[in-house]
């Protein structure tokens, strides 16, 4: 089910966002590397004259450490928003443990008969230690700074989950979307710089006594040379900077569609659904790659322009299920199809705005719907067999995998448990194709464009009519992979280019193409 060209091929294609993101992802290791050390290198000396205060300060840069990176990404969201400035702290964090402790080392491992000579001399505590201690502390400390750069290089792909570019971009898009050439675009640069600034850090490690006076006053320039190259692509972007999922950017009914069909080429850097909205909101982002019944759309005031080149597709939701597990237990479908029809795209955007931005469970307001329903009946707990239900990992997967849990296990003697959060579009169906899940809500235009990959002749026939595109994946989808699609649920969630409505109304745009022409004249 994949078309992918080859690895060369691709890189060739993308070596444009493949430079951006590489120059993001060396400045980020090296703005947080900075820092680390400006920061680090004094603490580290201030506790070999302090010792009492040694345990606390490693201690606490230890902790530091222990903390899971996309947790720590997610503790500076609230405090920083999102973008470099959470990414840049969160790996400054990282950086302080390695260089705190080997510049403490370094210090303290300096033969305790140089130290009395040099101050049998007379030196003072300060040319002690610039004089002495630092230049033979050197090789120790440089060890804590390759560490400390080594790590950062790994962390900072995660940076992309925040909005603030990098390698991870790569990943994330590749990984959502079940796609190689993705992964290891991202990943095989990542692990080259890894491997180069271990090298030339080692290289600096070996240098002979009298040029580590240079070295410790060239590192903190090169470390300051090498933080710039954040900036460079930012100088060179649009006037406006779109954020969009991983998965959009790799769609036909997403940012190819958008290149190819509109000729739209501007800034975007990869963001998480989960922040992409308030990002938006908070002028992060001019434009995100929204959803049309997120409820944060509400909450937010966005606006979703008009696709007036139709490069999306109806997107009404329905239950796809492998047939093998329809013909094993005939009341599954029954069960299921009690939803079908009873949830627009109103009903659907208030059932998101209170799990997307009132933070509500997903498990309690799927219960709520149903029993105002009056769909909610209590579990049989029964044994006949169980049936695994997945959902991507967007607010309506969520919501929809979670009443259709409790229907099946209300209605039947089934019992049914919950996979939810599967990443994107081809992780979830491949999951089923495999026989992981039996069943997860998906989308119309989804399966038209990205698992049945349909002609652009196909498509153009269909697209306008939201019937046609069902009957058609209905009938492509028994045939090819031996899954049904059951009734429409009843909304139609479909992509959109969103701005935030004032924005939107300053600018005087309203489309697609508005954005097209703002960007050519802006």
């Amino acid at each position: 089910m994949e078309d992918q060209a080859g690895f060369p091929e691709f890189v060739q294609q993308q070596a444009g966002k493949l430079l951006e993101q590489t120059l993001q992802h060396i400045g980020l290791t090296f703005i947080s590397l900075f820092i680390a050390v400006i920061i680090g290198v004094p603490l580290g000396i201030l506790i070999t004259r302090q010792k009492k205060l040694a345990g606390i300060v490693l201690g606490i840069a230890g902790v530091l450490q222990t903390i899971p990176s996309i947790a720590l990404l997610g503790f500076m969201i609230p405090l920083l928003g999102i973008g470099a400035k959470p990414a840049i702290v969160a790996l400054f964090l990282y950086a302080l443990l390695p260089i705190i402790r080997n510049t403490y080392t370094g210090i303290l491992q300096v033969d305790p008969v140089v130290v009395d000579a040099a101050t049998g001399m007379g030196m003072s505590k300060r040319q002690l230690l610039y004089k002495v201690q630092l230049p033979l502390a050197m090789p120790v400390l440089l060890a804590g700074v390759r560490t400390a750069t080594v790590i950062n290089v790994g962390v900072a792909t995660l940076a992309a989950y925040i909005a603030a570019g990098g390698l991870g971009e790569f990943i994330f898009g590749g990984i959502a979307l079940n796609n190689t050439n993705m992964i290891l675009a991202g990943a095989i640069p990542a692990a080259l710089l890894a491997i180069l600034f271990d090298w030339a850090i080692a290289r600096l490690q070996k240098l002979k006594t009298g040029k580590v006076k240079t070295a410790l006053y060239l590192l903190p320039f090169l470390l300051v040379v090498l933080s710039s190259f954040y900036l460079l692509p930012a100088a060179y972007g649009s006037s406006l900077v779109a954020g969009f999922t991983p998965e959009f950017m790799g769609r036909k009914d997403g940012n190819l569609g958008l290149k190819q069909v509109y000729g739209l080429n501007m800034r975007t850097v990869v963001i998480s659904d989960m922040i992409m909205y308030k990002a938006a909101y908070e002028k992060t982002l001019d434009v995100i790659s929204g959803s049309t019944t997120d409820g944060r759309v509400k909450a937010f005031d966005l606006q979703a322009l008009t696709d007036d080149k139709h490069i999306f597709p109806p997107y009404y939701a329905a239950p796809i299920v492998r047939q093998e597990t329809l013909d094993k237990y005939p009341e599954l479908a029954p069960a299921l199809n009690k939803l079908s029809g009873i949830i627009n795209d109103s009903v659907m955007t208030e059932l998101n705005y209170r799990v997307d931005h009132l933070k509500q469970d997903p498990a309690a307001v799927a219960s709520a719907f149903l029993k105002a329903k009056g769909l909610l009946q209590p579990a049989k707990h029964g044994n006949k067999g169980t049936v695994v239900i997945g959902a991507k990992i967007f607010g309506d997967g969520y919501i929809l995998a979670n009443m259709y849990k409790l229907l099946v296990n209300g209605y039947t003697e089934l019992e049914a448990i919950t996979r939810t959060g599967l990443g994107g579009t081809k992780i979830c169906f491949e999951a089923l194709t495999n026989g992981q899940i039996d069943l997860y809500p998906e989308y119309s235009g989804t399966g038209l464009l990205v698992i049945l990959q349909a002609d652009k002749s196909v498509v153009e026939t269909l697209i306008s009519d939201k019937q046609k595109v069902f009957d058609y994946v209905s009938e492509e989808f028994m045939q090819r992979y031996h899954i049904r699609w059951l009734p429409p649920i009843g909304f139609n969630n479909t992509y959109a280019l969103m701005m935030r409505r004032q924005q939107a109304a300053d600018l005087h745009i309203t489309s697609i193409s508005d954005l097209k022409e703002y960007l050519l004249h802006h």
